[in-house]
């Protein structure tokens, strides 16, 4: 064999493979509840809901701190008030003449007289529980709407002795709150009683409460109208996976759902296709499975059915048509057994990576291949190192070559196995390579021998060369093994001169490692 051989690489380097776990079965679905109710309006509801919960929290919140509001002004009103008259009996000086007050009369009548009251607001001096004078805010046409007018009684809860302030909601008036303040001069004793209004107040926070109802009742419908909206946006994309998900076909599985965006919708959509891209390759898988069993079992099985046929009553021919018929099962059988392997390589633990010595992987796949036929097994190179790989598959992938080059050569012919480094660093990699004396191959089966149900070369023989045994299986497996693992699988050869089949693997360098020859 020359050594100036082209190289021809039948698989580009692709990305080392990690094993992945087995997916855990999944959990059994709870049945849930029928829903008729389409998603689109189910969303829309809850919107509209909340919407109007919260409209309503809002307005009843509101309403309660304004009516408060109001109840709070009222009540320091009154204390001012209170407060003004507390200051004024302290003077006790009449500003017209200078003096003390002379009577209770007069005390009440100057201060009610000097006050300016503003609207809603009542002062009412009381004398021995009649009304002396008064003074008001209330419109006109309301004129004392308490019938305050002087010489009245005063109403009994607002001359309790023990009750110097409340309130009543179902006065003639409306709603109030009033304040007394008793008084003692000389050894007569009266009384302010201040009064506030407030009907008009609280009216006003109910017409406020009002007015918000009609716009959170505008708001609901405006929001309404966007949640419909926004939830047909939010639906668009399930409703893409939707018409996907039907147009889908037993021998269609190439639709994808359009993904937008990088949202939570885009993500399922994403998910989505990547379910598609596995079903899509499980089926090609299994499609190719059943082709190639169809194609490659149709003759066995005619074979032994037409053996089976011509079957005899003659012991010897019995018995040559039973070894044929055994023959052939026990071919169907390694042709089932190899697409088996070829449809697993497809799966993502076919590969399972695992630190390895390679030095003790090549004597250990030389000694393996010492059983495969009567050959002169010459180890000529061994790489020392530590390599990621599985050592079980490479172990199958190097031994398929080696019973390979036995198939084109004769007894006593000799093979030679290695294995050794080439390159450096990250882009460091691994051969292990098997080389035979034998026909070599074309040109054109070096193109394509790897690929399924193809069958290249000769073996030698003392008649001359014949074609080449076997299912055509053997070197695809090879192929497939080392593209599970990232690598290539190639052949060199000068027709006529014999054949080197390797596989060449990724073995970034981590460690220092040298070769050893033999």
């Amino acid at each position: 064999m020359t050594t100036d051989a082209p190289t021809v690489p039948l698989t580009a380097p692709l990305p080392v493979t990690a094993p992945v776990a087995p997916a855990p079965a999944p959990e059994r679905l709870r049945t849930l509840r029928t829903r008729t109710l389409p998603a689109r309006w189910r969303i829309t509801a809850w919107i509209i809901l909340s919407t109007v919960f919260t409209m309503l929290a809002v307005g009843l919140i509101g309403r309660s701190l304004f009516l408060s509001g109001v109840e709070t002004a009222a009540n320091t009103e009154i204390e001012q008030e209170a407060a003004e008259f507390v200051r004024f009996i302290d003077t006790g000086i009449d500003a017209g003449t200078d003096e003390p007050f002379a009577s209770v009369e007069k005390l009440l009548a100057d201060f009610v007289g000097r006050q300016s009251v503003h609207e809603n607001e009542i002062l009412v001096g009381v004398v021995d529980g009649e009304v002396l004078t008064v003074a008001d805010g209330v419109a006109p046409e309301e004129k004392h709407p308490l019938d305050m007018t002087p010489g009245r009684s005063i109403p009994a809860e607002m001359l309790a002795p023990t009750v110097r302030a409340g309130a009543s909601e179902d006065s003639p008036a409306g709603p109030l709150r009033w304040g007394r303040v008793d008084f003692t001069l000389g050894e007569r004793s009266g009384a302010l009683l201040i009064v506030q209004l407030t009907g008009d107040d609280r009216a006003a926070v109910e017409e406020g409460v009002a007015a918000f109802a009609g716009i959170a009742f505008a708001g609901i419908l405006l929001s309404s109208g966007v949640a419909w909206l926004v939830a047909g946006q939010i639906l668009a994309p399930v409703r893409a996976v939707h018409r996907v998900a039907q147009s889908i076909s037993e021998h269609d599985l190439t639709t994808r759902v359009p993904v937008e965006g990088t949202d939570d919708i885009a993500a399922v959509a994403t998910t989505f296709n990547q379910m598609l891209d596995r079903l899509e390759r499980l089926h090609a898988t299994q499609q190719q499975f059943v082709d190639d069993a169809g194609h490659e079992l149709r003759t066995p099985i005619t074979v032994v059915r037409g053996q089976l046929e011509l079957l005899s009553d003659d012991p010897e021919e019995r018995a040559e048509t039973l070894r044929l018929v055994n023959d052939e099962l026990s071919r169907m059988s390694r042709i089932v057994t190899d697409l088996l392997v070829l449809a697993r390589a497809q799966q993502p633990d076919f590969v399972r990576i695992a630190g390895c010595d390679v030095a003790t992987l090549t004597l250990d796949i030389e000694a393996k291949a010492q059983a495969l036929g009567d050959r002169r097994w010459q180890l000529m190179e061994v790489a020392e190192g530590t390599v990621r790989l599985d050592p079980q598959r490479v172990t199958q992938a190097v031994l398929q070559l080696a019973a390979n080059a036995v198939q084109v050569t004769n007894d006593g012919d000799r093979i030679r196995i290695g294995s050794r480094f080439e390159g450096a660093g990250m882009d460091r990699r691994l051969q292990l390579w098997v080389q035979d004396t034998g026909p070599g191959v074309a040109p054109d089966d070096a193109e394509r021998i790897f690929e399924r149900f193809v069958r290249g070369g000769a073996r030698a023989d003392t008649n001359g060369p014949t074609p080449r045994s076997g299912s055509g299986l053997g070197l695809a497996i090879v192929r497939a093994i080392t593209d599970g693992h990232g690598g290539a699988a190639w052949v060199d050869s000068v027709f006529g001169e014999g054949a080197t089949f390797g596989i060449d693997l990724p073995a970034p360098e981590t460690d220092v490692t040298t070769e050893k020859g033999l």
